[in-house]
Parts: C-alpha cells; structure tokens; sequence
C-alpha cells in the first residue's frame, strides 16, 4: 500500500472517531476519562499527531459504546464513488 492511501485512511479514521465522539456529545476531557486515557493523548489522536495503540483505540470505542469496525467502515457515500470507480476502470478496458 501506498503512503499516500495509508494517510488518507489514518485521516478517515481520525474523522470518524472525532464525528463518534461529538454524536455521543462527549468533550474529549469527558471521553479520555471514560477510556482511561489522557485528554492530551485523545486530542493529539484527532488531530493527527499520535497514532494510537490497538489497546487505545479499544478503550476509546468502548468508551464510546461503539463497535471498533465503526471506526474502519467506510460511509455509503464513500463505498459508491469507490464502485463507480472501479466501475469506470471495467468498462475502460471492455
């Protein structure tokens, strides 16, 4: 895999624990105390500068009452340009 398609899938990740955090209305001081974990390493993880642990991440999506694959699942929006993508790519060569 390429570097730029992991960073592009760190960042979605980093999103979308940021978007479960706000839907649950938690501040990320009320989220780190609910994980176990310091509200420091919570805002470094949101905005990109620590990559979290497996451990860290579990801890934060139970503390979010969340399944982890929440936080890996792509949005139908996402899973539709990628189809008609690797649509376009079909029918280039046929």
């Amino acid at each position: 895999m390429s570097e730029r398609i992991i960073s592009e899938q760190e960042n979605d990740v980093i999103s979308r624990l940021r978007k479960e955090r706000e839907k649950a209305r938690l501040s990320q001081f009320e989220l780190a105390m609910k994980a176990g974990v310091s509200q420091t390493m919570i805002n470094y993880i949101e905005n990109g500068e620590r990559t979290p642990t497996l451990t860290t991440l579990l801890k934060i999506c139970n503390a979010l009452e969340i399944n982890p694959s929440i936080i890996f699942e792509k949005e139908s929006s996402e899973r539709l340009k990628d189809k008609d993508t690797i649509m376009k790519i079909i029918n280039k060569y046929m």
